[in-house]
């Protein structure tokens, strides 16, 4: 018994690291284009920035944000979501301490009607306004995220170099106290390994991702497919328009193939906020855990033995080998455990982070197991998906917009 379980987990393993996409190894990492390859003209652009009750942060992230190096036409579309504090207020008055009035407009979405989540119908409002500028790209980014001054530039240019409709960069998270330490960058790998870049990026293969922080769509190919419509009810909306763009974005070639979308990670963008104690990263995670599993039992019950016997096995038959004392078992539970914190040392690297962590990946997959059960009983509470103050998703399955 102990010995099938070393070894189907063993078998698990490789799986992962020599079939599955090389998820683990982090190859694909945003790279700004070098100049000879950039436009000779540059397209007009419109960032698109839902705000709920984001004052705090916005005269770092929205300045950021003002201050592109961008060369061609560019504008920026607030849409202050019934914001609690200031928001509308601070990037009014930012622009105007930054002398770019001309290059902010603000909005303010109608009330929130059935069917849409909170995020994406003021997401909505503020495409609305931006389309009537007719730019070539609309670059959306949350509200509290910091750019590099020549991210945008970047961004553009390796949209047009390699014919994307899709350009999303994952932006890093704060790694300062242990939990987020622990856990951010396993959290960037149980991303990754759920939709492997290289596959994301492939014209040829269905799979389909985006990180919402940071994503330049191309107007023509987010219109054909229909927009924000089609997605207006999913809590993991990024993803969900990543899977809209690379299906519908364009015609489908005679290889089958439509849009093309780029997913990676970069240090060109940045999170405001850190996520620094375990209760601040049980709630962000919570928050859709439980959506991607579609709010099906099955899956829950799939996930949470998947999780156990691919992360926990392990290092449970190796600290345990003096008790049951096989060897068969406890060898290749060791190997497995080994191998397991091997690949995620590439991801610790990006982050900045010591190598010593990785052994500690199953306590992060046991931390983040416990939230995906949280998030299955948050949404059969019906505080499911919360957004801002708003439960966007409740057992009927469908958002809810009484909040």
């Amino acid at each position: 018994m102990l010995t099938g379980l070393a070894l189907a987990s063993l078998l698990a393993w490789i799986v992962l690291l020599l079939f599955w996409g090389g998820f683990w190894r982090g190859r694909e990492r945003f790279v700004c284009p070098p100049e000879s390859a950039q436009p000779a003209a540059w397209p007009p652009v419109v960032a698109c920035i839902p705000a709920r009750n984001e004052a705090d942060v916005l005269p770092r992230t929205l300045r950021s944000v003002l201050a592109q190096d961008y060369p061609g036409r560019f504008h920026v579309v607030l849409a202050d979501d019934a914001s609690d504090d200031d928001t509308g207020e601070t990037a009014h008055r930012l622009a105007d301490e930054l002398g770019l009035q001309e290059r902010l407009t603000v909005v303010a979405p109608p009330p929130l009607p059935t069917g849409w989540t909170g995020k994406l119908w003021a997401l909505n409002a503020a495409v609305g306004e931006a389309t009537q500028r007719q730019p070539t790209y609309l670059w959306f980014t949350d509200a509290d995220i910091l750019h590099e001054p020549g991210n945008l530039r970047c961004l553009v240019a390796k949209a047009a170099v390699e014919d994307l409709d899709l350009t999303s960069q994952m932006v890093e998270l704060k790694c300062i106290s242990f939990w987020d330490r622990l856990l951010i960058p396993a959290f960037v790998f149980f991303f990754a390994k759920l939709y492997p870049f290289g596959w994301v990026n492939d014209p040829a293969s269905r799979t389909a991702a985006a990180a919402g922080g940071c994503m330049l769509v191309r107007r023509a190919a987010f219109e054909r497919a229909g927009g924000l419509e089609p997605v207006r009810e999913q809590i993991i909306d990024d993803c969900a328009l990543g899977r809209a763009l690379k299906r519908r974005g364009r015609p489908m070639d005679a290889a089958g193939r439509a849009g093309r979308v780029w997913l990676g990670t970069s240090g060109h963008a940045r999170s405001a906020r850190a996520y620094e104690t375990l209760g601040e990263i049980w709630e962000m995670v919570a928050r859709t855990a439980y959506t991607q599993l579609h709010h099906s039992p099955w899956l829950l019950a799939g996930t949470v033995l998947g999780m156990l016997l691919i992360y926990l096995v392990p290092p449970l038959l190796v600290l345990t080998w003096p008790l049951h004392g096989a060897a068969t078992a406890g060898l290749p539970a060791l190997a497995t455990w080994i191998a397991m914190a091997l690949a995620l040392v590439p991801t610790l690297r990006h982050y900045r982070q010591p190598p010593w962590l990785a052994p500690l990946l199953p306590l992060a997959a046991l931390l983040y197991t416990g939230m995906t059960l949280d998030s299955a009983r948050r949404f059969h509470a019906g505080r499911g998906g919360a957004w801002k103050g708003r439960a966007q998703a409740h057992a009927a399955g469908r958002p809810d917009a009484r909040h």
